[in-house]
């Protein structure tokens, strides 16, 4: 793994100032978008006020071959999402919120709010609310994932009419419940707000929380810097507030602490028991300056008889390239690898790591790791120390019955591995 990093990484790598709040009219044709440079934060609100159209007759291939009519549904729906960087060219950039509510219903033939993620044009399981409200300890940040909304072919199970009579009758009645119809009709105007909470990001309409969708696995606030409004809908205008002022991920006087007690120590020309090669994104600051205040600290790190290193590619944002490097040269426990970051590259990294342990270092053993991860270092040099030193050591999980995937983020194409190698290893 070389390259010219230099050539790549430009800038100063100051933290550009961002506005707190985005003000976007509408009126116009097709999609609309909205820059958020600096991403989202705990507390950032995206409002859209907007009126849904009336339903368009669609044709669906699919229904007609199963016999109900000629394909022909009438179709009322729009979709809001808040999206990320594109990954690469040929793709479509990440949803990292994707809402979607479908006035007239779908195969459910109710209407729904569904709410989901996409990474490299990969859905992720969708979350649908359709007037049934969540259980109650079904929630995010307090706020139930759906609310209930009144639903012409279900009753209400709490009470029956006969049971609230009754009660009622006895002096027992119970306080009325209030409930609201489904919140978007098709030619009617409304307020749309997105706020972005700790667990998860909440919807309200009309003042009204309807539904809360929990942060999925890889994606982050400041990740989402772009919102787009699609389908049968008229924007009239778009308001974002307590934006974030700057990236939060580069905002090194706020994440690291430039401390020479942090400092990695040279590697040693002498033989060492373990490498840890630790894998992260490039823009995880915070988390690299929290293992270096945590299990980097354990003694025979700081004694030299293991040495760990961090592992990064690049980023498409020049910014973040500049204050990795100034981390790189300040710390001197990161290794940048010449490429940009994407996730199916995890294996390049894996390489890297092996390469670095065998040409950089005299280590007995090699460990991989995420920056998310708290090794127990003491621990791992227990365990390995227990085992002949004559015979190879795989210490970890191994399914050596898995098949490779051929289709999917983690494909594995025939051209790589034959399907008279279908076992893994």
């Amino acid at each position: 793994f070389s390259g010219d990093v230099d050539a790549i990484v430009s800038g100063d790598g100051a933290a550009v100032e961002c506005p707190t709040s985005l003000e976007l009219g509408g009126g116009g044709e097709g999609e609309t978008a909205a820059f958020l440079p600096c991403g989202l934060a705990v507390g950032s609100a995206v409002t859209v006020v907007a009126t849904a159209r009336e339903a368009v007759a669609e044709y669906v291939e699919a229904l007609e071959r199963s016999g109900s009519g000629n394909g022909t549904v009438m179709v009322a729906q729009f979709a809001v999402e808040l999206r990320g960087l594109r990954a690469s060219d040929g793709e479509d950039p990440p949803r990292i919120l994707h809402l979607n509510p479908r006035l007239r219903g779908d195969w459910s033939r109710r209407p729904v709010l569904e709410m989901n993620t996409c990474f490299r044009m990969q859905w992720g399981k969708a979350q649908r609310c359709d007037g049934t409200p969540s259980k109650d300890d079904d929630h995010v940040d307090g706020f139930p994932k759906c609310e209930k909304w009144e639903r012409r072919d279900m009753a209400d199970s709490k009470e029956t009419k006969t049971n609230s009579w009754f009660n009622r009758f006895i002096g027992r009645a119970k306080k009325p419940e209030m409930t609201w119809p489904y919140p978007f009709l098709e030619g009617k105007m409304f307020v749309l707000t997105i706020q972005a909470g700790v667990e998860g990001y909440h919807i309200n309409v009309g003042g009204r929380h309807v539904a809360s969708f929990p942060h999925r696995m890889g994606f982050t606030l400041e990740d989402a810097t772009g919102l787009a409004v699609t389908g049968g809908i008229d924007v009239h205008s778009v308001y974002a507030t307590s934006l974030p002022k700057a990236h939060p991920s580069f905002s090194l006087q706020n994440v690291l602490e430039m401390s020479d007690k942090w400092k990695a120590r040279p590697v040693p020309e002498e033989l060492i028991q373990l490498f840890i090669g630790i894998l992260s994104a490039t823009n995880h600051f915070a988390e690299r300056m929290a293992i270096r205040k945590t299990w980097m600290q354990f003694p025979a790190i700081q004694l030299g008889n293991v040495v760990a290193r961090f592992f990064v590619a690049l980023s498409h944002r020049k910014e973040i390239n500049a204050a990795l490097k100034k981390e790189a040269e300040y710390f001197g426990d990161v290794v940048i690898l010449p490429f940009i970051d994407r996730y199916e590259l995890v294996v390049l990294k894996t390489v890297a790591i092996c390469q670095y342990g065998v040409q950089n270092v005299t280590a007995e053993y090699i460990m991989k790791c995420d920056d998310d991860t708290f090794v127990r270092l003491d621990v791992v040099l227990q365990q390995v120390s227990t085992f002949n030193r004559t015979l190879p050591l795989y210490l970890g999980n191994l399914n050596l019955l898995h098949r490779p995937l051929r289709s999917g983020k983690w494909a594995v194409t025939f051209e790589v591995r034959s399907a008279s190698h279908n076992v893994n290893p």
